[in-house]
């Protein structure tokens, strides 16, 4: 019985920690998306990845990639290329797959030099080898921190809450993406919940909300 509730307790402690990162690199993938989007049009855009919250998801599951292989790099090199080649792979999948199921892009590279179908280029891989070597030296030795804190009651009531509403959150945003492009398709709603994502999550919402977003 201990030892079932150690290897539990465990299981918690390492898939709470892959939750928190994805959680930090969501809202840091956010600031840095605002702050990038400021400067090119001189005004606030919002650049939110998800219905609700500063979450930016590519980036939080960007940084979970990093954390689950890039510390097994040696040198500064391995590091750079092997996050240049994990942040490409990452950018171009959600970029298909966005396209795939939900009809819209929220970056199109295909006028930079070096790219592969517009969906990440070399330019971009090479930001992503570069954010591998800050998450290296500016926040992976500060991740052990939170093996302090995991046994914490309040910390993982958070965890908990954050999961629930995250859950909810990436789900009802797929449910809003595909109602918008059964519209774009001239397809009825088909019951309650087409109509509730119609009255209150119309194209010009979405649009507002996904200002970056293009048809395709």
């Amino acid at each position: 019985m201990e030892l079932a509730v150690v290897e539990k307790d465990g299981v918690f402690k390492k898939l709470s920690k892959i939750f928190w990162i994805f959680i930090i690199g969501s809202i840091l993938g956010f600031i840095l998306e605002t702050i990038v989007a400021f400067v090119q049009n001189g005004h606030y855009v919002t650049r939110q990845g998800l219905l609700f919250g500063p979450f930016i998801q590519v980036y939080g599951f960007g940084l979970v990639i990093y954390y689950l292989i890039v510390p097994h790099a040696k040198t500064n090199t391995q590091i750079f290329f092997t996050s240049f080649v994990l942040g490409g792979v990452v950018e171009y999948l959600f970029s298909y797959f966005q396209e795939k199921y939900f009809g819209t892009v929220s970056w199109d590279y295909s006028n930079l030099l070096f790219n592969i179908n517009g969906r990440t280029s070399l330019l971009h891989c090479i930001y992503w080898g570069i954010g591998g070597l800050a998450f290296m030296k500016l926040i992976y030795p500060h991740i052990s921190s939170l093996d302090k804190i995991y046994k914490s009651t309040y910390f993982k009531a958070v965890t908990v809450f954050l999961v629930v509403f995250m859950t909810f959150n990436i789900s009802f945003t797929s449910l809003a993406s595909q109602r918008q492009l059964e519209r774009r398709n001239n397809i009825a709603a088909q019951g309650k919940l087409d109509k509730f994502l119609d009255t209150y999550y119309p194209d010009s919402k979405l649009e507002e909300i996904y200002s970056n977003a293009e048809e395709r």
